[in-house]
């Protein structure tokens, strides 16, 4: 364990007052992004996305399932991550138990990938998940909706090449939609790192004495593979 600072309940307090000073103002200034989140301006999706789904084909306006919000968790699970995403398994598992709360908030929350139906069926029956998951299969609903929002940068270069993310690798993220008037509108999205404020093991360790850690490479793992 590393060097950690002892001292007084009076210390311990005096210091953190300055710490709940600084999360009080993390908070104003969340719900203010909060608020200019939702000015976003609503975009009508015109392309006529089709899904494959439990309840057979659909089409984007036809998830929402009679509300009329929906958020869907773009699910690393298809032809470059055939095994299923650890992280994006981590972060479900934190996610499913906010499903029905939702759907009484009128929001629909589904898990969307590009793997065939019965493989997502497979790996939802594995974990015990009762949430909707759809295969997108190719209909281009990853590449254009990540394309709305990619900025090229160095980082990303290096890490992918000229080639791109998602030629290398699935997409993980979120994008959020409102339906009016029967005409599907996209709200917003959010991409990598922009998701982890979902995850609530991460909020948990972030307040844990040694934090999140620092060496990944064999965790988070799938939960049945500890």
């Amino acid at each position: 364990m590393p060097a950690h600072t002892v001292g007084t309940r009076d210390q311990w307090r005096a210091a953190y007052e300055k710490v709940r000073a600084q999360e009080k103002e993390l908070t104003r200034q969340g719900d203010e992004v909060t608020r200019q989140r939702q000015a976003l301006p609503w975009v009508p999706v015109t392309k006529e996305y089709r899904f494959d789904t439990n309840a057979g084909v659909r089409t984007l306006a036809e998830l929402f399932d009679g509300r009329s919000q929906l958020i869907i968790r773009h699910f690393m699970h298809g032809p470059k991550t055939p095994k299923g995403c650890p992280g994006c398994t981590f972060e479900t598992d934190n996610l499913v138990g906010a499903v029905p709360h939702l759907a009484h908030r009128d929001v629909t929350f589904i898990l969307a990938s590009r793997s065939p139906l019965d493989t997502l069926n497979d790996y939802k029956r594995r974990f015990g998940w009762n949430i909707e998951w759809v295969s997108m299969g190719d209909n281009g609903f990853n590449e254009d909706f990540f394309e709305l929002m990619h900025i090229p940068s160095a980082k990303r270069e290096a890490a992918f090449g000229p080639q791109g993310m998602l030629d290398v690798m699935e997409l993980m993220a979120l994008s959020v939609f409102a339906l009016e008037d029967g005409v599907v509108y996209h709200t917003y999205s959010t991409y990598d790192r922009g998701t982890e404020a979902l995850n609530a093991t991460w909020q948990l360790l972030d307040r844990a004495p040694l934090g999140r850690g620092e060496n990944f490479d064999d965790w988070p793992r799938k939960r049945d593979e500890y």
